[in-house]
């Protein structure tokens, strides 16, 4: 843990989740508990609105997987922050290595996103992370820094921004890296924040994410710099989800 007083967990659906699924979401939302750890599930935006109204007065924060660079306009099929906002979201995913690979995005792209983001009031969690191959050329810290110098908005703001640390090997792999990987990725992803942002950077949240589960979670979140988990298929349902967030009272 780093000074950041709450920790963060984020599910991500993914194209996962129908009207049926809402249940899932809502058995989170009224039994989490008293945690010292902000929780929030991403869940597709089809389910947005109705995981509000049924999370309303709850704990549970909802974020959104994406949003467009666009503040508006005349993008067909594109969603923009100002309207995940209006559905009563607080965070969005951005930078996925999924998106990064099915949809070209560019660093680029994910920093007018980011800042798009901050301006409509959200939290941007911007994923990194390398490939198989540069992590096995050992490439992992240049990478890190590469993607963080190209995709950090100019600044943040005072709903902040995370960084997720998701190495793209271990994303639906079941492998995970051992834990002076997670170190040391981490403590270059600190680094480059406090390069970027001074000692705001040195507050900002930094979460791992790549095959988080209940058995490995507790061991992820004692490593320092390690601020929270985005998790995947084990936020699909409550039971998984909720003891990954139970691993934060250790």
């Amino acid at each position: 843990m780093t000074n950041t007083s709450r920790r963060l967990i984020v599910g991500n659906w993914k194209m996962n989740g129908l009207t049926a699924d809402l249940a899932e979401i809502e058995k989170v939302a009224w039994n989490i508990g008293e945690l010292r750890a902000d929780v929030v599930i991403c869940p597709p935006a089809t389910l947005l609105q109705a995981a509000a109204r049924i999370t309303a007065g709850s704990r549970l924060l909802l974020g959104a997987q994406d949003c467009s660079p666009q503040e508006g306009g005349a993008y067909t099929g594109d969603i923009s922050a100002r309207m995940i906002a209006d559905c009563r979201a607080r965070i969005v995913i951005l930078r996925h290595s999924e998106r990064r690979q099915y949809q070209g995005e560019t660093d680029a792209i994910v920093r007018r996103k980011a800042e798009t983001a901050l301006r409509a009031g959200l939290i941007p969690v911007i994923c990194v992370g390398e490939t198989e191959a540069e992590h096995l050329r050992q490439e992992t810290l240049a990478v890190l820094k590469n993607q963080l110098q190209g995709c950090l908005p100019a600044e943040t703001m005072e709903t902040g921004l995370v960084i997720a640390y998701e190495p793209v090997w271990s994303i639906g792999t079941g492998r995970v890296p051992d834990q002076s990987e997670i170190l040391s990725a981490h403590a270059r992803i600190r680094t480059s924040l406090i390069d970027a942002f001074g000692s705001v950077g040195a507050g900002l949240r930094i979460l791992y994410g790549g095959s988080v589960k209940p058995e490995n979670s507790a061991e992820i979140l004692s490593l320092e710099n390690v601020d929270g988990v985005l998790v995947g298929g084990a936020s699909l349902r409550a039971e998984s989800f909720l003891q990954i967030c139970e691993a934060t009272r250790t």
